[in-house]
């Protein structure tokens, strides 16, 4: 389990530095953000699916408690 948690924790930093690597908005073009923003889907997609594999149970509570908020 310790493993598995450290994987997530190496995943989710990964996802948040891809996030705070975007685009300037002022230097934006649109190759640029296509690029950046294929690479930070693909990256969000890779940790969904391992949290999805490694955590089923807690899945579902997340599911439960993003749901009230829409």
């Amino acid at each position: 389990m310790e493993d598995q948690l450290n994987n997530c924790v190496v995943m989710l930093r990964r996802l948040v530095s891809d996030i705070q690597g975007a685009p300037y908005p002022g230097t934006i073009n649109e190759e640029l953000y296509r690029i950046w923003y294929e690479h930070v889907q693909k990256t969000a997609v890779e940790c969904f699916e391992f949290l999805n594999h490694n955590f089923p149970a807690e899945q579902k509570e997340i599911s439960q408690t993003i749901s009230r908020f829409f």
